[in-house]
């Protein structure tokens, strides 16, 4: 009883003097806590990722001043070259293994014995990378090598992904300015060199064509005559008749200078009722 009644006389004195308990704050002691703690991760992450630019930047530096970026484009690029020649060669004997094939084959395998000593932790391990991978993108390759239609198809990318295997090889290295010159290789050889064996007749093409005429014989007869011209025969006949004319699918190979003078041929006829390129059939 005494000390309830003290306990009163002090809250009435309080009152009666005007002092008032002060407000606490709406953010109590373990949310304080909190936000500094998220504050603090907000900032070692900022850190983390600033340091793990930082350590990327370094590794570059120091890779260009090592030397190995300079000498493993020069092999690169010989490579290139190298390979660029014999494919050529190939390519203008007409073989299935043309410019762009051999190109990636020779240049493959130069990637592959750069990484190979670079990686290599002692000096009689430097052929062990390239050894053990090389065979395991040779099954893949053969995998991508369709014959069809008496053609054989899937040589280049074949040879692409021996290329692309190299290159990753180079990027999981730490060699990246060396995969990232490798890619720029491929992509031009791919897109570019594609176009100019084209321009420049170097590759042999599977056209397909349709025409149309009164009749099978009439039409066979009319477009074996023009291609004797180029010394060509008609490949994957196929016909069907409309009832009002008959249309007659075949398909032809050539550079693309014959199958431009093939089509101008065929267009001029007088015996065939309409002329229409249906496109490449086999690119590689």
């Amino acid at each position: 009883m005494v000390i309830t009644q003290v306990t009163m006389e002090r809250a009435t004195a309080v009152v009666k003097s005007g002092h008032r308990k002060p407000a606490l704050s709406k953010a109590t002691g373990p949310e304080i806590w909190q936000e500094n703690i998220s504050h603090n991760e907000f900032c070692q992450n900022n850190l983390r990722q600033n340091m793990n630019w930082q350590h990327f930047v370094d590794l570059l530096h120091q890779e260009m001043a090592s030397g190995v970026v300079g000498s493993s484009l020069t092999r690169l690029v010989l490579a290139v070259f190298l390979g660029g020649i014999i494919g050529l060669e190939r390519e203008l004997n007409h073989r299935p293994t043309g410019l762009r094939t051999n190109m990636f084959i020779c240049f493959g395998a130069a990637l592959f014995t750069v990484l190979s000593s670079e990686l290599a932790g002692v000096p009689s391990d430097a052929a062990r990378i390239a050894a053990q991978i090389i065979p395991g993108i040779g099954f893949i390759g053969a995998g991508s090598i369709l014959h069809t239609r008496g053609l054989t198809s899937g040589i280049t990318s074949a040879a692409t992904l021996f290329v692309v295997a190299s290159i990753g090889m180079a990027a999981g290295g730490g060699l990246y300015l060396t995969a990232i010159f490798a890619t720029g290789v491929v992509f031009v050889a791919l897109f570019v060199l594609g176009h100019m064996e084209e321009t420049f007749n170097l590759k042999i093409l599977l056209s397909s064509y349709e025409v149309t005429g009164a009749s099978v014989e009439e039409i066979s007869n009319e477009v074996s005559r023009i291609l004797e011209v180029h010394h060509r025969m008609m490949q994957n006949i196929n016909s069907t008749s409309t009832g009002q004319h008959v249309r007659l699918q075949f398909d032809v190979d050539g550079c693309n200078r014959e199958q431009l003078d093939l089509l101008r041929m065929l267009k001029a006829s007088t015996v065939l009722g309409s002329v229409t390129s249906l496109g490449r059939v086999e690119r590689e």
